[in-house]
């Protein structure tokens, strides 16, 4: 076997990094797919391990995959004690990573499997960073495709970081990589942007996304909405500064007005005043108040959120397939600083 350009070695090891959340219906055939793309890649050198990370599920998803790991030795599982969201959940599987590289992927199947050959051409050629690009939506709704289309315009508008548009947590990243997302210190963490802040070389691939092979999104909108929240109060303060020029600007029309009634008076005189207008006056300038404080109260409760210092996550178990790993104390699992030992 020749000597791999990535590593210097032989055989590459990548791990396929893969939070789950009550999808017990999935995992069968996620795992059935994937073994079909991936086992012939054997022979030139690449071997897989797959790191499921069980996000607090209330279903059997626990189960299925304690029951895959029995006759599929490379499953690595790793239970958190309940449900953390997705992007803490992606933070414990690259935390728990020690592979040549990693690639976040969904278990639903709509990020396809036969596209993680593609993922390791470009590795081959150098790149540090391989994203995978949507260049087909049509299996997500008209009003998810356009909300999508319109945070990437608005993000990469304000942020002081761009995002590739239509590219989501489906990507390979290098060693290097790994490791430089591990040194980032974030709690609440909006993990597309810091793929894209610690920069490397970087590939794109395209690919069109399928449709859902089992379950349902766990993503509302009322969830898609705050983490497009949390995209752009992590990489921009665009939305706080932007209150200074509409305070100034009220100010100039309150000034100008002011100025406009005084010669008013003094060529006809007072007239009557209108409680309408005064009214209206004073609801407009209480809304502005109130957005503005609540723009503020986006940034505090990061600020907040941060200076507490709470784990990302906590692990309640891990399980592995040799016995001396299947249980793992919480307390050496619990993940509180990037220097720390992780999972």
């Amino acid at each position: 076997m020749s000597t791999n350009p990535i590593n210097g070695r032989s055989t590459s090891v990548i791990s396929l990094i893969i939070p789950v959340h009550n999808e017990e219906a999935a995992i069968g055939p996620f795992l059935d797919a994937t073994r079909a793309e991936l086992d012939p890649l054997h022979a030139e050198g690449i071997e897989f391990e797959f790191i499921f990370i069980n996000d607090g599920s209330r279903d059997r998803t626990a189960d299925r995959l304690i029951e895959a790991q029995r006759s599929e030795p490379r499953i690595r599982i790793i239970d958190l004690s309940r449900n953390f969201g997705k992007e803490a959940a992606m933070t414990a599987g690259l935390d728990a990573c020690r592979s040549d590289a990693a690639i976040p992927i969904d278990v639903d199947l709509q990020d396809p499997p036969n596209v993680i050959p593609l993922l390791l051409d470009k590795w081959r050629e150098g790149y540090e960073v391989v994203v995978a690009k949507r260049s087909d939506r049509s299996s997500d709704s008209f009003l998810k495709r356009s909300t999508a289309s319109m945070f990437y315009r608005l993000h990469n508008l304000i942020a002081s970081q761009e995002i590739p548009p239509d590219v989501g947590d489906f990507r390979l990243m290098d060693r290097q990589v790994i490791d430089a997302l591990r040194q980032l210190p974030e709690r609440r963490r909006f993990m597309k942007g810091l793929f894209a802040w610690v920069g490397f070389r970087t590939a794109v691939v395209e690919y069109a996304r399928e449709p859902r092979v089992a379950g349902q999104s766990k993503f509302s909108g009322w969830r898609l909405w705050n983490l497009a929240l949390e995209g752009i109060t992590s990489f921009s303060s665009v939305p706080l500064e932007i209150w200074t020029y509409v305070g100034a600007s009220i100010s100039a029309l309150s000034f100008g007005y002011g100025l406009l009634t005084i010669i008013k008076t003094l060529y006809f005189g007072v007239e009557v005043p209108g409680y309408a207008s005064l009214l209206v006056s004073m609801l407009f300038l209480g809304g502005v108040q109130l957005i503005g404080i609540g723009i503020l109260g986006q940034y505090l409760g990061r600020v907040y959120a941060e200076i507490k210092q709470r784990p990302i996550y906590i692990v309640r178990r891990e399980i592995s397939p040799q016995p001396q790993d299947n249980l793992v104390p919480i307390g050496q699992r619990t993940r509180r600083r990037r220097s720390t030992r992780s999972v």
